[in-house]
């Protein structure tokens, strides 16, 4: 008879008591955040640099203008436009910008507009970020397919086209570096270093652990890889989620449950409270959640069964009420996404090793193609706030009831024959 790993939480008191303290963090952190925008709307101009993040030309009114995307020593992530027809990709700006009012707080937490005066433009040196990501590109005679590889890869801003080819794919959880990148990496790394590690350790040092050492060096690197591409939302929650599941493998505690994964949000939360407002953070939170729910009521199923069929599946089912209460593009090409999110892994790890080897373009017929095959019309289906809040309660019910989670699986796949049927 197979002992039961012990829970996360001994019991729901103790979950709510480190709820109740992780929420008295947050709600201390959001308070000295709004005391710094207080102070930053109430300033009738500021001087700041900003490193370009993406700059594009725009139409409106008959007029062309620059839009920029910046970001601005204080880690303040803006937008602003320009008079100036003229590229500043790999520029540091000196800007003047002017607060206003209009700026929410909630918006001052994420992305915001500013209007703004360019000062000076600075060339930006060469990096090693830089030079991998003109590597990346010089690999690839469309510029659109060079930026969706330098987007899955360091999370860097992907073409618009091709960005609204993948949403019309529904595969735009395969373009935002998140758990499902992290894991494929610590997989492959961890599988590598083992091979190296296990002989050494059978001859040299019997007594150690490989899950510790050999984990550690993989934690180390993911982390660096986090800092690497600029810590996206949803790459942050992901990497907090493994790094605390290892301590908890470690520990031989249970790692698949509600305890572990709410845990981890509120401790990200409470350590950057701006992921409030990020559509990333929330979606890949959902995700996790879905596949939890998945786990823990096909315990009874086969892995290989769980692995191919039920989670792509059943993530894709249980994500549709959510994901279309905050993006309506609708298009029945959305359900090639499960059979994408299977064959992402192996193409993702076939295109890092041509990259490295400098033969990343041999892929790019394929992703072309791709790209290419939703050109059918396009419908906004958008749920409301309020339907989409009750979808949310059940998805909570469902952690405690088996038959909720039916329900709950009953309604996502009813709206799903509304979407596409």
């Amino acid at each position: 008879m197979e002992l039961e790993k012990p829970k996360f939480f001994i019991d729901t008191k103790s979950f709510m008591v480190f709820a109740i303290i992780m929420g008295l963090v947050v709600v201390v952190r959001l308070g000295i955040s709004y005391s710094n925008y207080i102070a930053f709307v109430q300033k009738p101009f500021y001087y700041t640099e900003a490193d370009v993040l993406q700059s594009y030309l725009k139409q409106k009114s008959n007029k062309t203008y620059t839009v920029l995307k910046l970001q601005s020593k204080e880690g303040w992530i803006f937008y602003t436009t320009t008079p100036v027809i003229e590229s500043f990709d790999g520029y540091r700006l000196r800007i003047m910008v002017f607060p206003s009012n209009e700026v929410s707080f909630w918006a001052y937490l994420g992305n915001f507009y500013l209007k703004s005066r360019i000062k000076k433009k600075t060339k930006i040196s060469q990096t090693f970020k830089n030079k991998v990501l003109q590597h990346i590109e010089s690999q690839h005679p469309d510029k659109k397919i060079a930026s969706f590889y330098n987007a899955i890869f360091f999370a860097q801003t992907i073409d618009q086209s091709f960005r609204d080819a993948i949403s019309r794919l529904g595969a735009n959880h395969i373009i935002a570096l998140s758990g499902f990148h992290l894991g494929i990496l610590w997989l492959v790394i961890y599988r590598l270093l083992w091979l190296v590690y296990a002989p050494l350790q059978q001859r040299y040092f019997p007594y150690r652990f490989a899950l510790l050492d050999v984990g550690a060096v993989v934690i180390v690197f993911l982390a660096w890889y986090v800092w690497f591409v600029d810590a996206p939302p949803s790459i942050v929650r992901s990497y907090g989620m493994v790094l605390i599941g290892w301590m908890i493998v470690l520990s031989g505690v249970a790692l698949i449950n509600f305890g572990f994964l709410y845990s981890v949000v509120m401790f990200l939360l409470a350590l950057l409270p701006n992921l409030l407002v990020s559509y990333a953070f929330w979606l890949s939170v959902a995700g996790v959640h879905s596949i939890f729910l998945l786990l823990k009521y096909a315990q009874s199923v086969d892995k290989l069964t769980i692995a191919l069929l039920i989670i792509p599946i059943g993530a894709f089912v249980l994500m549709l009420p959510i994901v279309h209460g905050l993006f309506g593009v609708t298009t029945p090409y959305q359900l090639l996404s499960i059979i994408l999110s299977l064959l992402f892994a192996p193409f993702y790890l076939l295109t890092i090793a041509l990259h490295a080897i400098g033969n990343g373009e041999a892929t790019d017929f394929a992703l072309a193609w791709l790209m290419r095959l939703p050109q059918g019309e396009v419908s906004e289906q958008m749920l409301s706030v309020y339907s989409v809040g009750i979808y949310v309660a059940f998805a909570f019910w469902a952690i405690v009831s088996r038959r909720v989670f039916v329900l709950l699986l009953t309604m996502a796949v009813g709206y799903g024959i509304f979407l596409y049927v």
